[in-house]
């Protein structure tokens, strides 16, 4: 049965933003309708862009690829909606301000696609990797890495344990948390299946003790399968970081550079095991997934189930509008989000919040010099050196940055949080980083 054992965590520095869960935590997973014209994006994932498919004028079908990765690490692409494609060309995108993507008419009269269930007890592992492949699924907690290459191991490496991310530490976002109350069971069947693509007996689902109720809906689901574990995890930002949470729950730490797979362990995230679910047992692409709204800045808070593609601007106008003392808009969550000051950029395979934050949500005040306080440092979970590597950068050194490991930086925003003087250092990390790269 799943079994709950006590609250574990990872042991190097971490923060305790407030939470601000209570904006949403409660808002049932509510549908959005179909807008009339969706922007989907081509670089949704690590790794090549889709290629796309259709052309200008093409009527498209709700779940048809529009987009392929043909050579290298990538994914399928297909439309969120029925309808007609209106151009093949560039919208706006979190990271890369502009990018590729096929902007779709929607057909008010099409019929919503239909799904029905199948058995895939007698589906070989080669098989359902396939269907995880073939419906565009990417790590919808993280960067987006496309599914059915992290669950091929590098040749030499055997996976024995498959960790499932379910904690959502950052502030603000429950889409996660109401995935876990309302989608228990389709999650824990998509967990058996990456079991078994994997070939692995045991998985270990980490939820944060900030969520009992999605504790006690996931262990009830898990409830006959001795293999499946609920861990739950104490509430500390990042528990949810792919080392930080291996080490909490397995005891295993990655060497710097290494990947889980090192010490045996595949990680992914509930939102990713139900589309999983999606795929294999319905037989449904990735072209929609449930997002955060909140903020004091919007009128009305809400977890939405919106298509990919879908424009910020529509999702503000359905939910009534913002308020008057909006500052500013966040693509994710507050820790690791990507600020947008356009509107009109579309939601992406791996948008799990969209922000709206209020004068009195944000701090504005510029940073000023480093107080070499060290907060940093001992905020900074991989034990890393913050303040140095911004240093550094200021002083035109970033590619000298190294030997403080800026490399292992996954950009969690603890030590910013954390640092008085409100230095921007996940933006000199990340100026380190391309500097490198060049």
């Amino acid at each position: 049965m799943g079994k709950i054992g006590q609250l574990l965590t990872f042991k190097k520095g971490g923060v305790h933003p407030q939470a601000h869960k209570e904006l949403t935590q409660d808002c049932a997973i509510e549908v959005m309708p179909v807008q009339k014209e969706l922007a989907i994006g081509l670089c949704q994932h690590i790794g090549a862009p889709a290629a796309a498919c259709v052309k200008k004028g093409d009527v498209v079908s709700e779940g048809q690829v529009i987009g392929e990765v043909k050579a290298g690490l990538g994914t399928n692409i297909h439309a969120s909606c029925a309808g007609k494609v209106k151009n093949v060309g560039n919208a706006g995108h979190p990271t890369r301000i502009m990018a590729p993507a096929i902007i779709i008419e929607s057909d008010p009269e099409a019929a919503p696609a239909a799904y029905q269930k199948r058995s895939w007890d007698d589906m070989s592992a080669e098989s359902l990797l396939a269907c995880i492949k073939d419906a565009g699924i990417v790590g919808a907690g993280g960067a987006g890495f496309p599914t059915y290459a992290k669950l091929k191991p590098p040749p030499g490496m055997t996976i024995t344990d498959l960790v499932i991310n379910g904690a959502e530490c950052e502030p603000y976002l429950t889409a996660d948390h109401r995935l876990m109350l309302e989608k228990s069971a389709e999650i824990i069947e998509g967990v058996r299946i990456l079991m078994k693509v994997l070939g692995v007996h045991k998985a270990h689902i980490g939820i944060e003790d900030n969520k009992p109720d999605a504790i006690e809906a996931m262990s009830k689901a898990a409830d006959k399968y001795d293999e499946i574990n609920i861990c739950p995890l104490k509430t500390k930002y990042p528990q949810g970081g792919e080392k930080q949470l291996i080490f909490a729950i397995t005891g295993r730490k990655i060497a710097s550079g290494a990947l889980p797979a090192s010490v045996g362990v595949v990680v992914q995230n509930v939102a990713t095991s139900n589309a999983v679910y999606e795929a294999v047992v319905l037989q449904k692409p990735m072209y929609e997934r449930v997002v955060t709204v909140s903020g004091k800045g919007i009128k009305r808070p809400a977890n939405l189930l919106v298509r990919v593609g879908t424009r910020i601007s529509d999702i503000v106008e359905y939910l009534g509008g913002t308020t008057d003392n909006l500052k500013k808009v966040i693509l994710g969550g507050p820790m690791m989000g990507f600020a947008t000051s356009d509107l009109s950029t579309p939601t992406t395979k791996t948008t799990s919040g969209i922000l709206f934050l209020t004068d009195d949500e944000v701090d504005l005040h510029a940073g000023g010099p480093c107080v070499r306080c060290g907060w940093c440092l001992d905020a900074c979970p991989m034990g890393l050196e913050p303040k140095e590597i911004a240093l550094y950068v200021e002083a035109g050194k970033g590619k000298e940055t190294e030997q403080f490991g800026v490399k292992d930086c996954f950009e969690c925003g603890s030590c910013a949080y954390m640092c008085p003087a409100k230095r921007p250092l996940v933006q000199l990390i990340r100026i380190a980083k391309q500097q490198i790269r060049k």
